[in-house]
């Protein structure tokens, strides 16, 4: 490879469709794109470190997958559509093999939600790969952390604490994998590919309204519904009894006695969300979730157990700067 311009065009040259909205993409010194008349314009982006974000014999395509997916988990967390990426990467060498891998995961997401790349850099140094997501929602549709109401129910997609138990296991808890047995290989999934809930956040995002307030859980289920609680200015209440868990999980806060994995493990990327309770038969009818607590007056989240008594936390949700 000749250099840092053969890369990109070997590996990253332009993925926009005609109909994309991309009226120039790589190859120039900035993009151009053309969003839908009437819609608002939404920007997220995330970067993954090695040894930060991802264990160091993560999979080359894997890391491609994730980067994809929690910028669009962001896309979905608003209720939007997303559209368009630009894609920063600092890499210690030009491997071809491993490149070649990494795009390939990239793209494969990026064209199951026809996401065009548009643009970006590339540079040498520590691996750390950054990814800015441009999507639209229609105007005044956007979902937001700061809109939950008291007497509004709290909604969370798929199941909690996964990506948690397959980051001990690619840790080398030894313990834990013989614990988990055959279900190591699905742990490990929910941790290097997980799926972005895009098509239930635009669900979410239909029945904008009766659905108030949207976040991922990224970070824990804890201390992202603190940000909802905080940015809204009301309290929760959840019933921990009723997270759902997949059967690994389950039997691992039983072994442990401890439930505070579903709670604060992150990188799960379902979608937690309040709702109307009026509403709760149609949302049922447009994508699968668990209410698992309340909106309250009184500020704070209060943990609560099968008897409705409180639960003390003491473990907090990621941090990056811990």
């Amino acid at each position: 490879m000749n250099g840092e311009f053969d890369l990109i065009r070997t590996y990253f040259r332009s993925t926009a469709k005609p109909a994309s909205g991309v009226l120039l993409g790589v190859g120039d010194d900035a993009a151009l794109l053309a969003p839908t008349p009437g819609h608002t314009l939404v920007v997220a982006t995330d970067t993954l470190v090695a040894g930060r974000h991802f264990p160091a014999d993560t999979a080359a395509r894997d890391i491609g997958h994730k980067l994809m997916a929690v910028n669009l988990s962001d896309m979905a967390a608003m209720g939007a559509r997303p559209r368009w990426a630009l894609l920063a990467l600092t890499l210690p060498e030009a491997d071809a093999d491993w490149l070649a891998a990494f795009a390939d995961g990239l793209f494969a997401l990026a064209r199951l939600h026809d996401v065009s790349l548009v643009g970006g850099d590339t540079t040498r140094g520590p691996l750390t790969l950054s990814l800015t997501l441009l999507g639209e929602v229609p105007a005044g549709g956007a979902l937001r952390r700061d809109a939950a109401r008291p007497g509004d129910w709290l909604g969370v997609t798929g199941t909690l604490g996964d990506a948690g138990l397959g980051l001990a296991l690619a840790l080398g808890d030894a313990a834990l994998r013989e614990q988990v047995g055959g279900q190591a290989a699905f742990l490990r999934e929910r941790l290097d590919r997980p799926t972005p809930r895009v098509a239930q956040g635009r669900a979410l995002a239909a029945h904008i309204g009766q659905v108030h307030a949207c976040i991922d859980v990224s970070d824990g289920l804890a201390q992202d519904l603190g940000h909802v609680l905080s940015q809204s200015g009301v309290g929760a209440e959840i019933d921990v009894a009723r997270l759902p868990l997949s059967p690994a999980v389950r039997e691992h806060c039983v072994r442990t006695g401890d439930p505070s994995l579903p709670l604060c493990a992150g990188d799960d990327y379902e979608l937690l969300f309040s709702f109307v309770p009026e509403a709760g038969d149609a949302l049922r009818e447009v994508l699968d979730f668990t209410v698992i607590g309340r909106v309250t007056a009184e500020p704070g989240l209060r943990l609560l157990d099968e008897q409705g008594k409180r639960i003390d936390r003491a473990t907090p949700g990621h941090d990056h700067f811990r």
